[in-house]
């Protein structure tokens, strides 16, 4: 059957069969411990492309994701990239790291999911692609401390999974609802499910104890000043979600695109840019928009 077309009616979940099924679904191990010995490694003061190479190639999946990237149109290198040595070289120490977080964090969503009928690998595009631009958005007011901003934005949309993994008959009626009504997204899986992705998503990650700002990301991306503690970087969330949405790059489970205004005029301009000129503002958003050229190729490589 079609997934699109729904078998029998669905009825939202009361609080506690919500909460039920929260606490069936596994744990991500990735989110809390995301290749330590690599990550050790490369923040470490000498950095041995032998010695980071030794822990990659223990890892197939991570391999082939490196050599993929390097091998991509992107770097248009003349001849193909064979040892992982020479990826290392090509690629950097901020490539590899974020690859060593992506590896881990799909394979385990990809778990979670398990069959539910829906476009993944361009879901997994759209999810990375958000985690690059939120880097670019936030790297061009702040210097990032650490890879928060880039998690943040590769898990923002973790509520969706949830909702496939826990929930896939609700799942697949938001979907049908979704390709045919202009109805807000938010607002359908509330009337289907009873709660929508951002606080299911935010939810799951609180019963498990994950970081403040991978919470307050899961629930504020659309509306990033209700942010209490991790406002910018919900803020370069949301402007990096619809960007990517704008693009049309990916499958973010959201059928309508957003509009030249809907991502001009987001909230988290505000967050980011509180005291910026129109001039310096409209330059900042050429760059970005220059940077959503380059994803495309960039994420083929990955997934």
């Amino acid at each position: 059957m079609d997934v699109m077309t729904a078998s029998k009616p669905v009825f939202p979940l009361t609080e506690q069969q919500i909460q039920v099924r929260l606490r069936q679904c596994s744990r991500l191990p990735s989110l809390s411990s995301i290749h330590s010995a690599l990550r050790e490694l490369l923040t470490a003061e000498q950095r041995y492309t032998t010695q980071i190479s030794e822990i990659i190639r223990r890892d197939p999946s991570l391999t082939a994701r490196l050599l993929r990237l390097v091998n991509s149109v992107y770097y248009g290198l003349s001849s193909p990239v064979n040892s992982i040595e020479e990826a290392v070289f090509y690629l950097g120490v901020r490539q590899i790291r974020q690859l060593a977080m992506v590896t881990p964090v799909i394979e385990d969503f990809q778990r979670l999911a398990g069959n539910t009928a829906f476009p993944w690998r361009g879901f997994w595009q759209h999810c990375i692609g958000v985690a690059i631009l939120t880097r670019e958005v936030i790297s061009a007011v702040e210097v990032p401390a650490d890879e928060s901003d880039y998690v943040a934005g590769l898990i923002h949309d973790v509520g969706k999974i949830i909702m496939a993994a826990a929930c896939p008959e609700h799942f697949a009626e938001v979907r049908r609802r979704a390709s045919q009504e202009t109805t807000d997204l938010l607002q359908i899986e509330k009337e289907v499910l009873g709660i929508d992705h951002a606080e299911l998503g935010a939810r799951y990650l609180e019963g498990h104890n994950l970081p403040e700002v991978m919470i307050e990301t899961a629930r504020f991306h659309a509306h990033p000043e209700r942010s209490s503690h991790h406002a910018r970087i919900v803020g370069a969330v949301q402007i990096a979600n619809l960007m990517i949405r704008y693009a049309q790059i990916g499958e973010s489970g959201n059928p309508h695109t957003p509009t030249d205004e809907d991502w001009l005029k987001a909230t988290g301009w505000g967050i980011l840019y509180p005291h910026i000129d129109e001039s310096n503002h409209a330059i900042a958003r050429a760059a970005l928009k220059r940077s959503l050229d380059r994803l495309p190729t960039i994420l083929e490589g990955l997934v």
